[in-house]
């Protein structure tokens, strides 16, 4: 990410150029609703809603199935049909959990993310599956991807940038989605101004049909490398930063002395 950013400021051209070039000037973002309550869950997704987000991730797993089910449908009845519901699992459920799941669900449209753990156990239990399924934790690599691609055995995926590798693997990455026309995200574990902005020039490269957006951590985090030019969810979206390079301004003392120099 460094690299792109250097190379983007010291060539005038931004991160999401030196990647092909951004489609749209802001990408959209998405929510993560951690496990709760279902009717408190079902609560905080409509006001989610209602501020514009168009994904919502509910998180699930580590407690009776019967509960994430309640939840699934709690939400899904109290959201309009244009919003999109992702049950990600984090590798939580069993095998079975997730067929009981589907099975109970099966007449309300979500997708299954990361359910249970390890590609085999997602090949193991995929045919009898009534939702679409990404990977997410499990999408380890570009092998892995190729792969789950070639056999068919995803829908989707929810995407890490660093889990890729950086910036040129995934972009990598987008274009084997692109090939199979498989929907991803584009967003990381955590991080501020600096991650954000990778993720946000690298999902405004991606065709916004395939797009499911990009997850940030800034919501929760107090301070700012650039408080200024760095990305921020205004609308549920995200505008892509100006400039050359990330479009970010950084003061480097923020980071106290280097540990290492290249001439």
């Amino acid at each position: 990410i460094a690299f792109y950013d250097l190379l983007g400021q010291s060539t005038g051209r931004s991160v999401a150029e030196l990647l092909g070039g951004a489609l749209v000037r802001a990408v959209p973002s998405y929510v993560a609703l951690n496990v709760a309550d279902p009717g408190e869950t079902a609560r905080e997704a409509v006001e989610k809603a209602r501020q514009g987000f168009r994904r919502l991730q509910l998180k699930i797993g580590g407690r009776d199935v019967a509960l994430d089910v309640e939840t699934a449908r709690k939400v899904a009845e109290a959201v309009s049909d244009d919003v999109r519901l992702v049950l990600d699992g984090n590798r939580g459920l069993s095998t079975g959990d997730t067929i009981t799941l589907s099975n109970a669900l099966r007449n309300i449209p979500v997708v299954l993310e990361q359910p249970c753990e390890g590609v085999e156990q997602h090949r193991a239990i995929r045919p009898l599956l009534h939702h679409p399924l990404y990977l997410d934790e499990s999408a380890s690599d570009l092998a892995v991807v190729a792969k789950s691609l070639a056999e068919g055995l995803v829908d989707g995926f929810g995407m890490k940038l660093t889990r890729m590798g950086g910036l040129r693997s995934m972009a990598a990455f987008r274009d084997l989605c692109a090939a199979w026309k498989l929907p991803h995200s584009c967003d990381d574990s955590w991080g501020g101004d600096i991650i954000t902005a990778a993720c946000v020039h690298m999902g405004s490269t991606v065709q916004p049909r395939q797009l499911e957006g990009v997850w940030s951590a800034q919501p929760y985090i107090n301070a700012h490398y650039d408080p200024a030019n760095g990305p921020h969810i205004r609308n549920a979206e995200f505008t892509v930063p100006a400039g050359p390079g990330l479009g970010l301004k950084i003061d480097p003392e923020q980071f106290g002395d280097p540990i290492v120099a290249f001439d």
